[in-house]
């Protein structure tokens, strides 16, 4: 858990977060016309595994692979002042053209929609999709910019002083999704 933080829940459990993906696979497939230009890019850190995750689920489902992409937007985030004097930049690796593609943009947690407004800047220096849409495991509410998910796991109604943390084995080593509250 973060520093001075106290936890009042577990929202999520790693089968919980299973099953959660499972149905986040198959409304893709139903929202989706061409499976050919269909692409993943998960916003670094826990964008990522999610964003593999349901390309392997849909691989699974109709045996097709879609390629997956990581973003990484500290570069382009608005509040790059308050991250440190030096912000860690790590690779952006999308080892596709994104121009033309039906992007969908991936990350854990939707909260003001700053970080998907510096994804977008991030994505666009990268080519000129046909269409970007959003996933989010969580939506927590409180937008301060008119960003929504197409697909949403879980919408989950938040206090101020509440923080939701997501945690998945390939980053955290653990599994479940949990409700903190600063102290």
């Amino acid at each position: 858990m973060i520093a001075n933080t106290r936890l009042k829940a577990q929202l999520m459990s790693a089968s919980e977060m299973d099953r959660t993906l499972v149905r986040l696979a198959h409304e893709i497939l139903e929202k989706s016309q061409d499976l050919g230009r269909l692409a993943f890019v998960g916003i670094r850190r826990r964008g990522v595994p999610l964003a593999q995750r349901l390309a392997q689920k849909i691989q699974a489902l109709e045996n097709r692979a879609i390629p997956v992409g990581i973003l990484d937007i500290n570069l382009y985030r608005d509040d790059l002042s308050t991250v440190g004097a030096q912000p860690v930049v790590n690779a952006t690796e999308i080892p596709f053209p994104v121009t033309g593609k039906d992007i969908i943009l991936m990350d854990d947690v939707l909260y003001t929609g700053r970080t998907i407004r510096a994804a977008l800047d991030a994505l666009f220096d990268h080519g000129r999709p046909a269409r970007v849409q959003l996933l989010a495991l969580i939506d927590r509410g409180w937008r301060e910019l008119p960003i929504e998910a197409r697909y949403v796991g879980r919408m989950v109604q938040t206090a101020e002083n509440e923080i939701i943390e997501v945690k998945f084995q390939e980053v955290d080593g653990t599994e479940k999704v949990l409700l903190v509250e600063k102290i």
